[in-house]
C-alpha cells in the first residue's frame, strides 16, 4: 500500500467518524496557521555554526574527565599507601584494602583503569596509525596463508593427533591418583558415537567443526575449573554477579515487604531479580555495548570454529541472553537460515541460562562460578555438536559483511530502563505458570502410577521414582559415585520434565541436608544449567515462529532434534567438570555460598557430612 493511499484511508476513516458525530462544520476544530509557516527555517545551534568551539568544548569535557580520573586515582593510591604503612603492619587488621586484591579494592581500582587506558590507546592510537596497516599489510595475507595451509588433509590429521595426544597427556596426570575419574570420559564418547549415528548425513559432517569445539570446551574447563588463576577470576567474577544481582531485594523489600521477602517466597524473593537484570541489559542494549560484546565474540567463535556469522553471533549471545532474546539480535536474517543454522540457534538456547534467572540459582545455594562457567562452555560446544548431529547441507547467505546486528527501537535511555523492566513481566509470569502448572502435572502423574504401585503393594513407586532411574546410567557415565548416582538423577530428571528451577531449589536441599558430596553437586550444576525442558520447548517454537512465520514449518521439523542437542551439550560440560572438579575445593565452595545465605547451621551440616564420606 502506498503512502497516499493509506493517507486516504485515514482521511476517510476520519470523515466518516465525523459524520456519525454529525459534525456540520469541522474547520473549527483546525489549528490556525501559524506566521511564516510557509517557509519554515531550521535555525542551527551555536556550536553547529562554529565547529572549532564545538571541539575545542569536547576537547576540554575529556580532559576534565581525565584530570578527575587522575585525581581520583592519586588519591586512591595515596590513601592505600597510608593503609599500608599504617594499619596492615597489625597482626589482627581486617581491613580489606590491605594487599593488592584483584577482586576487590585497590587492586580492582588498577585493573579496570588499566583495562579502560589499554583499550582507548587501541582504539584511538594504535588502531588507526599502526594496526590498520598492519593488518592489511601483513597479518590478512599470512592468515590465508594459514589458512590454506593448515586446513589442508594432512595438516588437519596432524594437528589433531597432536592435540589428542596433549590432551591424553593431561588426563593423565589429572586421573593418575583418581582413576576412577576417567569413567567421565563414558558420556563424551558415547554422546559423540550417537551423533554420528543418528546424524541427518554423515558424509556432510566436518569433523574439524566438531573436535575443534569440543575440544575448546574441555580447555575451557580447564581454565575456569583447573588452573587457580582461571578459577580465582570466575571465582571473582561469579561472586561479583551475585552482589549485584543482590541489590534487586532492595526494591523487592520496598514493594513486597519484608514477610514475603524474608521468608523467601519464591514469587516474591526470588522472581524480582528478573526485572533489575532485564532493566540493566535494556540499557546496555540501548548504548550499543551488548552488540559490541556480542559481535566480538561471535567473530572469536567463527574464526576459531569456523562456524556461520548468525549461528556464531547467537551462541555467543546465549552466553548473557537467554534463549528467546538472543534470536533477537539477528531477527531480520532468520527467513535466510539454513536448516542446520536454525537447529543450531535453538541448540545454543537450550544449552544455556540466561543472566536474567541467575539470581535464583543462587537463592538455592548454585555456585555463581560453575553457572558462568557452564555458559562460556557451553558456547563452542552448541556449534560443535549441532554440527555433528544436523551438518551443513546447504550455501549461507549470510556473511560478517552482510549482517548488521539489530538495534535497540527505545527512544531514549530512560525509554530503554523503563521497556527493559517492563519487558520481564511476562517472563516472570511465564515462570510462575510453567511451574504451577508442570510442578501440578507431575503430581498428578506421582498420583496416579502410586496408586496402581498401590494395588500391588509398592507404595514407594511414582512417576519421578520412575523416570530417574532412566538417568542413573547417564549420571553414573558423567563421573558422579555410584552412592550419590540416584539421587543425582532424580534431580537430572526433574530438570528434564519439569524444569531447571525445580531442579536446582532440589539439589540445594539435598547439598544442605548432606546426602551428596560436594564433586556430585559440581556435576550437577553443569548437568541441568540449561533451558531443555518442555515448556521451553513450547517458548523457543513459539518466538522464533513469531519472527520468521515463513520458516515456522522448518522450526517444528527441528525442535526436538535440538532440544535432546542441546541437554546433550549441558551433560557434555558436565562431564569434563567431572574430571576437573576436586572434592575439597567444593567443600569449600558451598559451605561459602551456604553461609553468604545465611544458612550457618545447614553449613555446619554439610561439612560434617562431607567429611564423614
Amino acid at each position: 500500500m502506498t503512502d497516499d493511499g493509506s493517507k486516504g484511508i485515514l482521511n476517510n476513516g476520519y470523515e466518516m467518524e465525523h459524520r456519525e458525530l454529525e459534525i456540520l462544520d469541522s474547520d473549527q476544530f483546525k489549528e490556525l496557521p501559524l506566521d511564516n509557516a510557509k517557509n519554515p527555517v531550521e535555525e542551527k545551534s551555536y556550536l553547529e555554526n562554529n565547529p572549532k568551539v564545538a571541539r575545542i568544548l569536547r576537547i576540554s569535557i575529556y580532559v576534565l574527565i581525565h584530570l578527575v580520573v587522575v585525581g581520583y586515582f592519586s588519591y586512591a593510591t595515596y590513601h592505600y599507601h597510608d593503609i599500608t604503612n599504617y594499619e596492615c603492619g597489625w597482626s589482627g587488621s581486617t581491613n580489606p584494602l590491605c594487599g593488592i586484591n584483584f577482586c576487590s579494592g585497590y587492586g580492582m581500582l588498577l585493573l579496570l583503569l588499566g583495562f579502560i587506558y589499554l583499550g582507548l590507546f587501541y582504539y584511538y592510537v594504535f588502531k588507526p596509525m599502526v594496526g590498520l596497516k598492519l593488518h592489511q599489510n601483513f597479518l590478512k595475507p599470512m592468515s590465508k596463508k594459514w589458512h590454506a595451509f593448515s586446513r589442508t588433509r594432512v595438516m588437519s590429521l596432524v594437528s589433531i593427533a597432536i592435540l589428542l595426544a596433549l590432551l591424553a597427556i593431561f588426563v593423565y596426570f589429572e586421573t593418575r591418583n583418581e582413576p576412577q575419574k576417567l569413567i567421565s570420559l563414558v558420556a563424551p564418547c558415547f554422546f559423540i558415537l550417537c551423533g554420528y549415528i543418528f546424524s541427518t548425513k554423515r558424509n556432510a559432517i566436518q569433523w574439524r567443526i566438531v573436535i575443534t569445539g569440543i575440544t575448546c570446551q574441555f580447555l575451557l574447563g580447564i581454565f575456569c575449573i583447573r588452573w587457580e588463576v582461571g578459577r580465582k577470576i570466575f571465582e571473582c567474577l561469579g561472586n561479583k554477579v551475585a552482589t549485584f544481582l543482590g541489590y534487586a531485594t532492595d526494591g523487592a523489600l520496598f514493594v513486597f515487604g519484608e514477610y514475603l521477602v524474608g521468608e523467601e517466597v519464591f514469587a516474591f524473593a526470588i522472581l524480582p531479580v528478573i526485572f533489575f537484570f532485564s532493566f540493566f541489559i535494556s540499557i546496555l542494549y540501548y548504548m550499543g555495548a551488548m552488540q559490541w560484546v556480542v559481535i566480538k565474540l561471535g567473530w572469536i567463535l567463527q574464526q576459531i570454529l569456523g562456524t556461520t556469522v548468525c549461528e556464531s553471533v547467537t551462541a555467543a549471545a546465549n552466553i548473557f541472553l537467554g534463549m528467546s532474546e538472543s534470536p533477537l539480535l539477528i531477527r531480520p536474517y532468520i527467513n535466510k537460515l539454513t536448516k542446520s543454522e536454525i537447529h543450531s540457534i535453538m541448540v545454543s538456547g537450550f544449552a544455556t541460562v540466561s543472566g536474567t534467572v541467575l539470581a535464583a540459582y543462587l537463592s538455592f545455594g548454585a555456585s555463581a562460578a560453575h553457572l558462568i562457567t557452564s555458559s562460556v562452555m557451553a558456547a563452542p560446544a552448541t556449534l560443535a555438536i549441532s554440527k555433528l548431529y544436523m551438518p551443513e547441507t546447504e550455501e549461507s547467505q549470510t556473511t560478517s559483511k552482510s549482517i548488521e546486528l539489530e538495534k535497540s527501537q527505545d527512544s531514549s535511555l530512560l525509554d530503554a530502563a523503563s521497556s527493559g523492566a517492563s519487558n520481564a513481566v511476562p517472563i516472570v509470569l511465564g515462570i510462575i505458570a510453567n511451574i504451577v502448572a508442570f510442578v501440578a502435572f507431575i503430581a498428578f502423574l506421582n498420583g496416579v502410577v502410586s496408586w496402581f504401585g498401590y494395588l500391588v503393594g509398592l507404595e514407594e513407586i511414582d512417576f519421578e521414582w520412575i523416570f530417574s532411574k532412566l538417568f542413573i546410567p547417564l549420571v553414573w557415565a558423567m563421573g558422579v559415585p555410584k552412592d550419590d548416582c540416584n539421587i543425582i538423577a532424580k534431580v537430572v530428571a526433574t530438570k528434564t520434565i519439569i524444569n531447571e528451577f525445580v531442579a536446582y531449589e532440589r539439589l540445594g536441599q539435598y547439598i544442605l541436608d548432606g546426602q551428596i558430596t560436594a564433586r556430585s553437586a559440581g556435576i550437577a550444576t553443569f548437568a541441568i544449567c540449561g533451558f531443555a525442558n518442555p515448556s521451553s520447548l513450547g517458548i523457543l517454537i513459539g518466538s522464533l515462529s513469531a519472527m520468521a512465520p515463513h520458516r515456522r514449518a522448518t522450526i517444528t521439523q527441528v525442535a526436538f532434534r535440538a532440544f535432546v542437542v542441546g541437554s546433550i551439550v549441558c551433560f557434555v560440560s558436565a562431564s569434563f567438570a567431572g574430571i576437573l572438579l576436586q572434592e575439597d575445593e567444593e567443600q569449600a565452595t558451598y559451605a561459602r555460598i551456604f553461609e553468604k545465605l545465611g544458612r550457618r547451621n545447614g553449613t555446619l551440616l554439610l561439612a560434617g557430612s562431607l567429611k564423614a564420606r
